[in-house]
């Protein structure tokens, strides 16, 4: 069982309360994921430049990689939240910081990169994941979350979602795909790599794969009811916005809010209590195999 979250602001005065609705939205899903969260959080973007979300860089590592991320590019930037680093680099540099991350072994892992993500996840109860990261305190145009009970996998940090295998793209998912090492296997031969044994990475980057090619997001999210056996939420995250997705049976449990000021997902309504003018909010269920999109204007 997980609890899913997402929160896309249409008006740009609420950004600045991003972080702490989600945050509030997280903690009253505990009861259907107490094991891990993970979020994702989209702003702050700077043209010409791109933010790397990197997990595991320690204390003591910390003067070392700084030093040889500098010394390919002396304007790069650090960001420290817990175990969790934002380094902001001229997308020039990004090809050399990546070769840079992987001489680190497994010790060092980007979990996210693009112009506006940030991606934060963790073992422990979701409210203790969001005060870690602080995640109150973030602002941004739209988030997405996860709260997740392990069932079919281990409880690690890996394991949490949210999942990015694109750029600006992550996925959370409550469900299970039956076919997920199948489809794993062509997309190891199509040059993807894979961090964790989850199915929903799978999904996340059959995804980005389709996207590869030149797909629109929802035309990627149509063919994957062809294309992915079981049952599934999908909440996907974009540089401009967020979509979502139920498999043609919906026995995942999903609701969704919107008002002029934003769009609103959860896994339950109770999640919605605390944002503003909730009880004007068009309220509705996300229908089966239909993608919901919204997207910020370019």
């Amino acid at each position: 069982m997980c609890g899913i979250v997402g929160l896309f602001l249409k008006n740009p005065a609420l950004q600045p309360q991003l972080g702490a609705l989600t945050a509030q939205m997280l903690k009253t899903m505990t009861e259907r994921g107490p094991d891990s969260a993970g979020f994702a959080i989209y702003g702050g973007g700077a043209h010409g430049r791109t933010k790397m979300t990197l997990r595991g860089v320690t204390e003591a590592l910390r003067p070392d990689f700084e030093k040889s991320v500098l010394s390919l590019s002396d304007s790069a930037t650090f960001s420290y939240r817990d175990d969790h680093l934002v380094v902001s680099c001229p997308d020039d540099a990004v090809s050399a910081i990546r070769e840079l991350v992987a001489g680190y072994g497994s010790d060092v892992r980007i979990v996210s990169s693009g112009d506006s993500i940030e991606l934060y996840k963790g073992v422990g109860l979701p409210e203790d994941v969001a005060a870690r990261f602080q995640l109150a305190e973030m602002s941004g145009t739209h988030a997405i979350g996860h709260t997740r009970m392990a069932t079919e996998s281990a409880v690690t940090t890996a394991g949490a979602h949210p999942f990015s295998t694109g750029p600006d793209q992550c996925l959370v998912h409550n469900g299970s795909l039956s076919n997920h090492n199948t489809l794993r296997r062509q997309l190891v031969r199509d040059g993807l790599s894979f961090e964790t044994e989850n199915d929903s990475e799978v999904a996340a980057g059959y995804l980005s794969w389709r996207l590869s090619r030149g797909e629109r997001l929802d035309e990627a999210l149509t063919a994957s009811l062809s294309d992915l056996d079981g049952f599934y939420t999908f909440v996907v995250g974009t540089r401009d916005g967020f979509a979502v997705l139920r498999d043609p049976v919906a026995c995942k449990p999903a609701v969704m809010a919107e008002t002029d000021d934003y769009v609103a997902f959860a896994s339950e309504y109770r999640a919605f209590a605390g944002l503003p003018g909730i009880e004007s909010a068009t309220v509705f269920e996300p229908e089966p195999q239909r993608v919901y999109h919204w997207e910020h204007a370019a």
